[in-house]
């Protein structure tokens, strides 16, 4: 099978997977995040969304043993039905508005995101459980559209989970449940038999577990926060670029 791009846009494709990998296995999200604003400037965002999130589900399917026993299911559950309603919005806009839009839009969201998060000082905010409704909602759309839906995931876990441990495992299961629900999705709406994707998805495989396995080497000795910081900078920088490109 001829792939749709060349050598070296796959090579660069494979050091944003692995860097992006490496900041999932420090935190157990953000992996999606990281790499879509950037493969978007490779790739078409209906072949890049549905690419990371098979990136997503063999990253958990590979490394979700080892964090399975502090997942945290009683959070998981109340997000459940209002991820599937967003998910539902979510992919008939991807499927019906145009991609400029929808870059425009990726931005935005990374700049409030990011810029939020640079500014909070000191721990997470505690959040009650009614959170689950817009954050559900909300998350649900923006796994649909981006894959990105699991930092919104992350802000509503932090505010309930205080243990460092479980909080990463139910991140990490959280996003595992949107690429499940996204396969199911994606493979009705035909996103999942574009030519190249699973070749591509393979290929980008090794960048994947490299990344994967060193975030998961450092975890214990770099801290998360000073990680964090960095990734929201790289946010920041990306966002600006998705909105000149749509502009």
């Amino acid at each position: 099978m001829t792939l749709p791009f060349s050598p070296e846009i796959l090579l660069l494709a494979g050091m944003v997977v692995a860097f992006a990998y490496t900041a999932f296995g420090l935190t157990g999200f953000g992996s999606t995040v990281i790499a879509l604003p950037l493969l978007a400037h490779f790739f078409a965002l209906k072949f890049a969304v549905p690419l990371l999130m098979l990136l997503d589900l063999a990253a958990f399917l590979l490394f979700g043993a080892r964090v399975r026993k502090r997942i945290r299911y009683a959070e998981i559950v109340w997000l459940v039905p209002f991820i599937l309603a967003g998910m539902a919005a979510g992919l008939t806009l991807l499927m019906e508005v145009a991609e400029q839009k929808l870059l425009a839009v990726l931005g935005i969201f990374l700049l409030l995101y990011a810029g939020y998060s640079l500014l909070r000082d000191g721990p997470a905010t505690a959040l009650s459980r009614a959170w689950c409704v817009p954050i559900g909602l909300a998350g649900g759309v923006f796994s649909a559209l981006f894959g990105t839906g699991g930092v919104l995931f992350a802000t509503y876990n932090a505010g309930r989970i205080h243990d460092k441990e479980a909080l990463r495992a139910t991140n990490a299961a959280m996003i595992m449940l949107s690429s499940l629900v996204r396969v199911v999705l994606f493979g009705a709406a035909g996103l999942l038999t574009q030519d190249g994707l699973l070749a591509t998805a393979c290929m980008l495989l090794p960048a994947m577990l490299a990344g994967a396995l060193l975030g998961n080497r450092l975890h214990a000795a770099v801290p998360a926060a000073a990680v964090a910081k960095a990734v929201y900078a790289l946010l920041v920088i990306a966002g600006l670029t998705l909105l000149a490109r749509a502009l």
